[in-house]
């Protein structure tokens, strides 16, 4: 046995291994294959996969021109603040944005630490893409042109932050989670997988390979950003990008032969090695180009340690809303049901590729924690002057590698806290280092559809669309409305046209259908709140399970008394 084998066995029966689950600790619920060492790497994958939303959150944010105020605006619709003659606004916003590189990694840092120390689960939360661009371009708008000033849509995240947290406590997020039926849960994962291959595919987070175009809704690209036209690549440019071929061939063909022969690691040195190729200034494939832009980006990349403290976005929420009350209200309750949504989803579908769905309640572990943490992170954050944080599907990142327990998020947690002092070199791994790495991670996801229940269409078609809805439209939130509002349609007719003709009338091989129940598995009311009404002192500790328990397969298919030590991984898979 190495050093590294026995590390980790020792860790694993220490008071560490416990409180994280490791396998070889003794507890109950001990998470098995999992090792310290291997969540440290897992950790490190999940840091490289999430690492661009630092520079790019940033960017999005610090188009808003947070609390920069134009000079030269006499009309009050901002036409001088676009102009390299506006020196004053143009110096504040790169102040902004300065500040917000160190605000996303610091928040990501605290909130991913806290998700690994407090709920034990793999996964890195951080301003969310898509809520960012939502909060920038549309609640503020671009040099503050929107219905919300800056400061009041911070206020809005602030009191949203609070709902979510009330929420958690009172397990209402967990109950939703619960209710959700089990074909639209399998689809979120299948969904995310597909969203997640998008991503990796695109220019902005990927290798460029795809495009919008204008004929059609998405077309084949794969050219050099010079060479578009009106944003869509000409014929005799695509698939000439030579940044598109390294992430092909070094990020993903190579990581794939990794994987493959299970070199551990396998994820991070692709990321690494296309990273490295892209540095070198004079090269086809460089992530700094000549011109103004590369030569700032890699005047900040030469910095290699920095440290710019927050000045103009720290702590500005403005709670007088008179004057903003319908559009503030509205940016509240669209963060509200979009956050929920998106995190919800985004949680379950990563505790399940991690193996952590309770079979018995369908809900993961720790999960009344892991709101908690969001919430609170969420309230943090905008009072550091970022949007809403939200759980990342780029977890699925480390949870490939063999990260199963909060050690991972810790990890992650960690290595953003460093980037927050080597900003200058996190912030410029460039995006086709991760798009295949996305793709290899989607490509993994979506096995959970063959366990959707294809047979009945009143679970097959809502959970296709689920599946459909959530990379076409680039929301995981909209995927999820799409899939359960079609379910409760078709499925709540289906019922109407039985009773209304007495049972006479009903679908062929209904008895096909997954039982679902709008209470869900579990009960409404949170454990922590039943042990606590029962007398129990520690009532913030889970209940140890029992030698032998009733367990019902899924969604109350049937009941029967099994030994919990004997349950295997198909049984698992079936429940």
């Amino acid at each position: 046995m190495g050093w590294m084998e026995t590390t980790n066995e020792r860790i694993g029966r220490s008071a560490v291994g416990r409180w994280f689950k490791l396998e070889g600790c003794g507890h109950p619920k001990e998470r098995k294959g999992s090792h310290f060492f291997t969540e440290m790497r897992a950790g490190l994958a999940t840091f490289f996969a999430m690492a661009y939303i630092i520079a790019v959150n940033a960017g999005i944010v610090a188009e808003t021109g947070g609390t920069c105020v134009c000079p030269n605006d006499p009309l009050g619709d901002n036409p001088y603040c676009e102009l390299p003659t506006d020196i004053d606004y143009l110096l504040c916003k790169g102040e902004v944005k300065k500040d917000l590189i160190t605000a996303t990694a610091a928040i990501a840092a605290l909130g991913t630490f806290f998700m690994g120390l407090c709920a034990n689960l793999p996964v890195g939360i951080a301003p969310g893409m898509g809520l960012n661009a939502y909060f920038a371009f549309t609640v503020v708008g671009k040099h503050g042109k929107g219905s919300v000033p800056y400061e009041v849509a911070l206020t809005a995240i602030f009191i949203e932050g609070f709902i979510f947290f009330g929420l958690a406590l009172l397990g209402m997020r967990q109950w939703l989670a619960r209710a959700i039926p089990r074909c639209i849960k399998l689809a979120t994962s299948v969904g995310i997988g597909l969203f997640l291959t998008l991503i990796g595919l695109t220019y902005a987070e990927g290798i460029g390979l795809v495009v919008g175009s204008t004929s059609v809704p998405i077309e084949l690209a794969g050219c050099l950003e010079e060479t578009k036209v009106d944003g869509v690549c000409p014929d005799h440019s695509k698939m000439r990008s030579p940044m598109m071929w390294i992430g092909i061939f070094c990020g993903g063909v190579f990581t794939a032969m990794l994987l493959l022969y299970r070199v551990k690691g396998a994820i991070i040195a692709g990321i690494i090695l296309v990273s490295v190729i892209s540095w070198p200034r004079g090269t086809p494939v460089t992530y700094f180009p000549s011109g103004d832009v590369g030569d700032a980006s890699f005047d900040f990349f030469k910095k290699v340690v920095d440290f710019h403290p927050i000045s103009k976005v720290l702590n500005v929420l403005e709670f007088n809303v008179a004057g903003h009350g319908g559009q503030f209200g509205l940016a509240l309750i669209t963060f509200l049901y979009v956050d929920i949504l998106d995190t919800t989803g985004t949680l379950y579908s990563m505790a399940r590729y991690a193996n952590l769905v309770d079979p018995v309640t369908q809900d993961f572990e720790g999960s009344t924690i892991a709101y908690m943490v969001d919430s609170l992170t969420i309230v943090i954050g905008s009072a550091l002057g970022t949007p809403p944080v939200t759980a990342f599907v780029e977890s699925g990142a480390g949870i490939g590698e063999g990260g199963k327990t909060g050690l991972t998020a810790m990890m992650t947690g960690f290595c953003f806290f460093i980037s927050i002092f080597f900003a200058p070199i996190f912030a410029s791994i460039p995006p086709w280092a991760t798009g295949c790495v996305l793709v290899l991670v989607g490509s993994m996801m979506v096995q959970a559809v063959t366990e959707i229940n294809w047979k009945y269409l009143g679970d097959a078609l809502p959970a296709f669309v689920c599946i459909a809805i959530m990379p076409f439209t680039y929301s995981i939130a909209d995927g999820l409305i799409a899939g359960i509002c079609l379910y409760i349609l078709i499925n709540t007719l289906v019922w109407v046209i039985e009773k209304a003709s007495g049972g006479r009338i009903v679908p062929p091989n209904k008895d096909m259908k997954e039982p679902w129940s709008f209470a869900g598995t579990g009960s409404v009311i949170p454990p922590w709140m039943t042990r606590l009404a029962k007398g129990k002192k520690d009532f913030w500790r889970a209940d140890h399970p029992t030698t032998s328990a009733s367990v019902s397969e899924t969604e109350g298919v049937a009941e029967r008394v099994v030994d919990t030590k004997t349950v295997d991984e198909k049984d698992v898979k079936a429940m």
